[in-house]
This record gives structure tokens, C-alpha cells and sequence, in this order.
């Protein structure tokens, strides 16, 4: 690009210095020469010293390519033939000056597209990498975020487990466990397959997989029964089986509770049943 303006620079200084380029040097002086309509007729007025100025700016306020210092240099001679007629002595002279400056760009304009091309190629390569850099840390932030919730997972698990090993110091009363065969019958058939996968965790000769599956209540140990109450009492409130719920987790119930609770486990059982049906008969015992 730098080779591209320094050529641009000897094409206008070659314009610049031709002898019918004077008029073309500094602004139209508008006022001066009291063309009350120049402003009307000339949208955006342009002029040699003007383009100079901003070809030799600093400040980041110069041309970018060579590209807009020529669509520039022709609005000048443009601007001059629009106001005056083609008669008119700058007309002729801008027309002329347009002629030669377009001649002179064609030479050049080969250059000019080879280097935009490598620049649309070097552009869309950066892009390409920032893409790639953008997609690997977002993907490393994913892991990391995997990586977290993993964890968080893994403790939580954890402190489950410590509150079910400290609850299961303490062993479930009869009335308890007949609950949670109770509660265990309401379940869905999902839930039960998931219940009897807990049984066979700490269990490894229970065949929870088996068609006919006899889950006996009282010969499960103390640990299993409190994941299975957790997994219970879990299950029921998603279900939004509130009334289930209470009566698992009730442990002062009344005598009149116990008798209803005990015709609500014979419909339950029934129901199980009915449930479990199309993929495996369990018994609660």
C-alpha cells in the first residue's frame, strides 16, 4: 500500500504541476469572485491543496487508500465542469486535465486491485483466526463451566449422601417403613425402576432389571431405606402428590391416620400394579 501511494503521489504531482492546473490549487474563492450559486450547484466543493493536506496527514485523518484520493482529484475537475460550460476555459481545462489523470490511473489500476485483493485475502485470514480464537475460548470456557457444574454436582451428591449416612444412624420404625412401601406403590413406573436401581447400588444380588421383581422392605439396610425415602419424598413432590407427601413424612400420626393410611396402601398397591403393567410387576413386601 505504501508502494501504491508513493506511485499515486508522482501521478498527482505530475497533474499538479501542468500548466492549466493552477486554477485548481486552492479553493474556489466564492466570495471573491461572487458566484452567489456555487454552493447551490457544487455539493462538495474540492481542490488540490485540499487533497495534499490530507495525503500528508498525520493525525489519522489522511486518506486510506489510494482509492479516495482519486475519486477526490476527479471531483475537482468534475466540480469544475459541472459549474461552468463546456465552452467555458475551465471546462476546457478540467476536461482535459480529467483525461490525462485517467490515462495515468489506468497504468496504475492493475497494482490497485492485486493489492486489495491481498488485502481482502489478509483480512478475511485475520477474521478467520479471530473466529477460531473466539470459538476456542469459548469452548475452553464451556469446559470450565462443565468442569464446575460437574463439581457442584458432585458435591451436592456428596452432601446428600453425609445427611442420609448421619439420618441412617438412626433406624426406621416399623410404621416408617410400612410408609414408604405405601409412598413406594404411588410412584410412576419410571420413578419405581429408578427406586429399585437404588436397592441394587448397595444390593448387588437384587435383580432390579428382572420382569417379576419382590422388593422386601425389611430386609434392605438402613442406608438404603433412607435413599429410598429421600428419592421417595423427591419423587412425590415433583408429582405434586402433596397429600402422599405429608402422610410419608408425618411421623406423629394418629390412630384414625393409620387406619385410613392402611386402606390408601391396599388401593395403592392395586394401582401400582396397574401402573407397572406394561413393563414389570413389582411386590412390595
Amino acid at each position: 500500500m505504501q508502494e501504491l501511494m508513493r506511485m499515486f503521489s508522482t501521478i498527482f504531482r505530475q497533474i499538479t504541476q501542468h500548466k492549466w492546473a493552477w486554477p485548481f490549487l486552492e479553493p474556489v474563492d466564492v466570495k471573491g469572485l461572487e458566484l452567489l450559486d456555487y454552493y447551490e450547484v457544487i455539493e462538495k466543493p474540492m481542490d488540490f491543496g485540499t487533497i495534499k493536506s490530507k495525503m500528508e496527514a498525520k493525525d489519522g485523518t489522511g486518506y486510506k487508500n489510494v482509492r479516495e484520493i482519486y475519486a477526490d482529484v476527479r471531483l475537482v475537475f468534475k466540480n469544475a465542469m459541472k459549474y461552468n460550460d463546456e465552452k467555458n476555459q475551465y471546462h476546457v481545462m478540467a476536461k482535459s486535465l480529467l483525461e490525462k489523470f485517467e490515462e495515468k490511473w489506468l497504468l496504475l489500476l492493475p497494482k490497485v486491485a492485486e493489492e486489495e485483493k491481498r488485502l481482502q485475502e489478509e483480512e478475511a485470514e485475520a477474521n478467520s483466526d479471530m473466529q477460531r480464537a473466539r470459538e476456542a475460548t469459548y469452548a475452553n470456557m464451556a469446559r470450565e463451566l462443565s468442569s464446575e457444574l460437574l463439581e457442584v454436582d458432585k458435591d451436592l451428591k456428596n452432601l446428600k449422601e453425609m445427611v442420609i449416612q448421619k439420618c441412617s444412624c438412626r433406624k426406621l420404625t416399623s410404621e416408617e417403613k410400612r410408609i414408604l412401601g405405601t409412598a413406594l406403590a404411588k410412584l410412576s413406573p419410571e420413578n419405581i425402576s429408578r427406586a429399585l436401581q437404588i436397592v441394587a447400588e448397595n444390593n448387588p444380588n437384587f435383580q432390579a432389571t428382572a420382569r417379576e421383581v419382590d422388593l422386601d422392605i425389611d430386609a434392605q439396610s438402613d442406608y438404603t431405606l433412607w435413599r429410598l425415602k429421600v428419592f421417595v419424598k423427591d419423587a412425590l413432590e415433583v408429582n405434586e402428590k402433596t397429600t402422599a407427601d405429608t402422610a410419608f413424612n408425618n411421623n406423629d400420626i394418629t390412630e384414625d391416620k393409620k387406619n385410613g393410611s392402611k386402606r390408601k396402601r391396599d388401593s395403592c398397591d392395586a394401582q401400582a400394579k396397574t401402573n407397572t403393567k406394561r413393563t414389570k410387576k413389582v411386590s412390595i413386601l
